[in-house]
């Protein structure tokens, strides 16, 4: 198997942090991606951030439509990955996320 930590995949995470707001990292994410491939990574991501909350993985498989074999492996690489979940979600205090019945809804500050 290629390992993913190469030239390739390095200058990929220059150029993300190099968008500079929503509109240009949908524009960008969305040339680079399917939309199914977007809506999986939100529903990742919306996951993490519940599975941090400790959302029961029933839960979370009903909010989001993931398997539970998926939300697992979000939890395993929650809890014992490389920290990105955990920092991700520690820096989004610039956004305000509330827990509802439905999932997060996303309230920027800006």
């Amino acid at each position: 198997m290629e390992n993913w930590n190469n030239k390739q995949t390095k200058e990929l995470f220059r150029v993300i942090l190099n968008l500079k707001n929503i509109t240009e990292a949908e524009e960008f994410f969305r040339d680079l991606l399917t939309k199914q491939e977007i809506i999986e990574f939100g529903k990742r991501w919306q996951a993490a951030c519940l599975l941090s909350k400790k959302v029961s993985y029933s839960e979370i498989e009903k909010m989001t439509g993931l398997s539970s074999t998926t939300i697992a492996r979000i939890s395993k690489w929650l809890n014992k990955g490389m920290g990105g979940y955990k920092l991700a979600i520690a820096r989004q205090s610039h956004y305000s996320p509330s827990l509802n019945k439905r999932g997060l809804s996303w309230h920027t500050k800006e």
